[in-house]
């Protein structure tokens, strides 16, 4: 876990608030029309839903899903043309263990 990264994913409001509305996905975006039935990916959201809650341009919103995803709080994965993420819950724990004894 590279703290660093992690702190400079979290050092931006939006970043923070797509965090946040990944915690209850369904209640934030809804349901996701183009996520196959059969997928194992519960909690995957749409690039395109979170960049419309947003309102930022898609190319901004990739960039910030990246550098989640690098730092290692957000999970992603790939179904036709769409990607779709959800947060990475392991991570998340470990960054509250090493706040709560560390920092």
């Amino acid at each position: 876990m590279d703290t660093m990264i992690i702190f400079k994913a979290l050092s931006n409001d939006t970043r923070v608030q797509i965090l946040k509305w990944l915690k209850n996905p369904d209640e934030n975006f809804g349901p996701q029309l183009y996520l196959p039935p059969d997928a194992d990916f519960e909690g995957g959201i749409c690039v395109g839903s979170i960049q419309e809650k947003t309102g930022l341009a898609q190319s901004v919103i990739s960039s910030y899903l990246m550098l989640m995803k690098k730092a290692g709080l957000l999970e992603s994965k790939r179904y036709g043309q769409w990607t779709y993420y959800r947060r990475n819950e392991e991570t998340i724990r470990k960054l509250a263990d090493y706040i709560k004894n560390e920092v």
